[in-house]
């Protein structure tokens, strides 16, 4: 067991589940569902950072979001520090905003143009009347500072900025209110590299300081082996994997985990490495196949695969995998 796992669960998802309904017509009757998250259940510790991966549309965005309720789940218990967030009223979910916040992709898009970045930092402690206008401004003062901007960058709107310093003033308008939990949305695609690995490297060392817990969200898989303790895979909304970090890069056991890690780029020009190119493209969420969702790719696929739906299971020690056939695919 790591340490992280001997700290305190801040969050436990159990059985979340989001599907969007799709009807005949804009007043038609519901015909099926988009299965966007179905069925999902992890355990966040305190200090931990779960890194989430997977192709475009495997649910990773539908399920931050659904788990911060800013959109409603179709089923299942979100409980953060002994309360369900699923429960709880506007007005007593409005409370637990102050302790989980979040980082999206798009830093332009996330800000409004239209104010300058001092009231853009002082806003939160208005919203939750933390304290006065006067004292706000003086936060955001000390917040700018903590993500590596100077002063005079109060006085500016967010066009003035590069997309990399836009996403300094995002991450110190999410701690503005010193959440316990964080999510990073894809919060690095839109940057350069070298931009990435500075803003990657400016949330480690704030989850170091302010003892943040991160869901990290992002189809790099180095980004995701750099900042994350635990990594969860999804697939068509399911989770197919999910290990501590070290574990699942250095032997992963999904058939899909295999064919991902194989698609990862090598520093070393003379490296050799076997890649596992899948067949097809993702299957729709609505009409999913029958048993194992991925036997339609899978280069391991048995005959049982279009049958039965397999179960995560622990193979060994916090390491879980949707997979019967699991040690196989890797021989």
């Amino acid at each position: 067991m790591s340490k992280l796992e001997n700290r305190p669960v801040l969050m436990d998802i159990r059985g979340v589940k989001k599907w969007f309904p799709v009807k005949r017509g804009p007043l038609g009757s519901t015909k099926n569902y988009v299965k966007a998250v179905d069925d999902i259940n992890l355990t966040i510790h305190q200090g931990d950072t779960l890194g989430l991966v997977g192709e475009s549309g495997c649910g990773k965005s539908t399920l931050a979001r659904t788990i911060l309720r800013l959109i409603e789940p179709t089923a299942g218990e979100v409980i953060f520090q002994g309360e369900d967030l699923v429960k709880l009223s506007p007005a007593q979910l409005r409370n637990v905003r102050r302790d989980v916040q979040i980082i999206f992709q798009d830093p332009y898009a996330s800000l409004n143009p239209r104010i300058k970045v001092k009231d853009i930092l002082a806003e939160p402690f208005l919203i939750h009347k933390i304290c006065g206008r006067q004292e706000a401004l003086e936060r955001a003062a000390k917040l700018v500072n903590m993500v590596g901007l100077n002063q005079d960058s109060l006085g500016k709107y967010p066009h003035e900025f590069s997309g990399g310093q836009r996403q300094r003033i995002c991450i110190a308008r999410a701690l503005a209110v010193e959440p316990k939990l964080v999510v990073c949305d894809e919060c690095v695609s839109a940057l350069d590299v070298s931009i990435q690995a500075q803003i990657i490297n400016l949330l480690m060392e704030l989850q170091r300081k302010l003892d943040l817990t991160l869901v990290f969200i992002s189809h790099d898989l180095r980004v995701v082996r750099h900042i994350s303790s635990h990594v969860a895979v999804l697939y068509l909304g399911k989770i197919v994997e999910y290990a501590p970090k070290g574990e699942l890069f250095a032997s992963p056991q999904h058939p899909y985990t295999q064919a991902l890690l194989s698609a990862m780029p090598i520093a070393d020009p003379d490296a050799q490495r076997s890649r596992i190119h899948l067949e097809g493209d993702l299957p729709s969420p609505i009409n999913q196949p029958s048993g194992c969702s991925f036997h339609t790719r899978c280069p391991m696929a048995r005959e049982g695969c279009s049958v039965d739906a397999p179960a995560l299971v622990e193979i060994t020690p916090g390491h879980f995998c949707r997979c019967p056939y699991t040690g196989q695919a890797a021989d």
